[in-house]
């Protein structure tokens, strides 16, 4: 299926249901197509050819998302381009994609006007919501499409079809353009259709962002005639509020917003009795924040990928964060659950070869889950899709019931007095202490252990942290080798634009502070 398919699936099982909601107006899915063929015939009236490069510069906006299905009807490439990264970063993004067609608001008009110049191979910039000097209107836009005939594609896409061009930071620094094929999130939206529950047509409330996660979970919910109820800008109080309103099935959001709907005060007082399904990812969740929220919240689910491999390498449903009795199964709460039904997954050593059971190793994944590979770097390519494996650059094992355990990032783990300490063992020691609301564990240098274990901690509001009793704490718990040897407190972490801690960045601030 190509990403308009899921559209077109869900307008067969009732063209006047509501699709996009936002701000308490829906499209309907007769609403949502017919703008689609608007967009694509636009596009093609625009002189773009099949496989062309369309980038969507927005916030979370229903017409926005509408885009996403136009550009596959033109058999165009979407490439999602990060609203809140720095202009430079989306110049040299939209310069490595050859983008040539960039649809924006006009809140992201000044990022545009400092880029624009810099990016000739793009041949037409569409403001959404404005208008804006040197870019077409949308109404302007959508005009050039009169009379355009679309590209005619009988058949299922081919294994070299490009749906999207996803960028992703790279070891050198240098950022790769991830090349998603339909057949990749096909395979993405089966294995969420078959490994979570979905009784009866889902709403899907969208609070992270479009361009990542969130937005390829609508796929699976537009394919069953759902609602994806659509939230402009984070709010913890109004994501509340709309899973009560709208009756929510479905949600998704990284810890770090999970941890704030626990601390609203407003949660308790909340019916969220319509949730079948509260995914979390993208980072390591606190096992104890996260029995937490199977008290508070209910149905939690956890999925494990990455942008190589959307979402969906190993996946943790509801019924799997508890034991046969009923009873929270803590042993599985650091897990990532088990490998999905289909994706292989090794456990591989440095020399690309099968660990023992239960042994830490790469985890290395087979599928048609795995991207076609980087855009036009070759290199890069054959590094990480080596033997016919997606090398994940996560370190992690198998447990003997088959759950899957990430333990590090291979760059991240800490060598101390020749023993091998992985820092997201460390974090879960530290997270179980009551007055800690976050933290980040690296590696510094020492002349006796070779690294110590330093950690980073964001203290609940209100809470004070003593450093000596944390580390008491923690060596209580996974012993002195593992335990850290400094302590610092931050009121704050440095987070990438989804949320993820910034470890680059607090060993730099380190570094230069002592």
């Amino acid at each position: 299926m190509r990403l308009h398919d899921y559209l077109d699936k869900g307008a067969s099982l009732g063209p006047d249901r509501p699709c996009l909601t936002t701000d308490g107006t829906s499209l309907s899915y007769a609403d949502v197509v017919g703008l689609s063929h608007e967009v694509a015939a636009a596009l093609v009236g625009r002189g773009l050819g099949a496989g062309g490069r369309v980038a969507i510069l927005s916030a979370n906006d229903p017409v926005a998302f509408t885009c996403v299905f136009g550009i596959s009807r033109a058999a165009a490439v979407w490439c999602p381009i990060n609203p809140r990264n720095e202009a430079g970063e989306n110049r040299e993004l939209l310069e490595l994609f050859g983008a040539e067609v960039v649809l924006y608001q006009s809140g992201f008009a000044p990022l545009v006007a400092a880029i624009r110049d810099e990016l000739p191979a793009v041949h037409t910039w569409v403001c959404l919501d404005a208008d804006d000097p040197g870019s077409l209107s949308w109404r302007g836009f959508l005009d050039r499409g009169a009379g355009a005939s679309l590209p005619d594609r009988p058949g299922p896409p081919g294994v070299d079809e490009l749906a999207m061009l996803v960028g992703t930071g790279g070891t050198t620094g240098r950022p790769k353009g991830v090349m998603l094929t339909p057949i990749n999130l096909e395979t993405m939206t089966a294995l969420t259709l078959m490994g979570y529950p979905f009784d009866g047509p889902p709403v899907y409330l969208a609070l992270a962002p479009l361009t990542h996660a969130a937005g390829v979970l609508c796929f699976p919910v537009l394919s069953l005639g759902g609602e994806v109820v659509i939230m402009r800008s984070p709010d913890v109080g109004g994501f509340l509020r709309l899973v009560q309103v709208h009756r929510v099935t479905h949600t998704f959001l990284p810890p770090t917003l999970i941890y704030m709907v626990l601390g609203s005060p407003d949660l308790d007082s909340t019916d969220l009795s319509s949730l079948q399904c509260f995914w979390y990812g993208a980072a390591p969740m606190s096992a104890s924040r996260l029995e937490e929220a199977l008290r508070r919240i209910g149905p939690m689910a956890q999925l494990f990928g990455q942008t190589e491999a959307p979402m969906m390498i190993s996946m943790m449903r509801p019924a799997d964060h508890y034991a046969p009795d009923g009873s929270v199964a803590t042993e599985r709460l650091t897990s990532a659950g088990r490998p999905a039904p289909l994706v292989n997954v090794a456990i591989l050593d440095e020399d690309d070869e099968p660990v023992a059971s239960g042994e830490r190793g790469e985890i290395c994944a087979r599928s048609s889950l795995v991207m076609g590979g980087y855009w036009r770097d070759p290199e890069e390519t054959a590094r990480t899709l080596r033997n016919g494996w997606l090398h994940t650059g996560d370190i992690g094992f198998l447990d003997e019931e088959g759950f899957l355990h990430i333990v590090d990032r291979a760059k991240d783990m800490i060598i101390t007095g020749g023993f091998n300490v992985y820092s997201t063992e460390v974090e879960q020691a530290v997270l179980a202490h009551e007055a800690v609301q976050d933290c980040a564990v690296i590696g510094r240098p020492d002349e006796k252990w070779g690294e110590r274990v330093v950690v980073v901690v964001q203290p609940h509001p209100g809470a004070t942290v003593d450093p000596d009793e944390l580390i008491a704490f923690v060596k209580q718990r996974i012993g002195s080798v593992k335990a850290p040897k400094e302590v610092h407190v931050w009121d704050d972490l440095p987070r990438s634009k989804v949320g993820k801690v910034l470890k680059t960045e607090i060993k730099k601030e380190i570094s230069t502070s002592v």
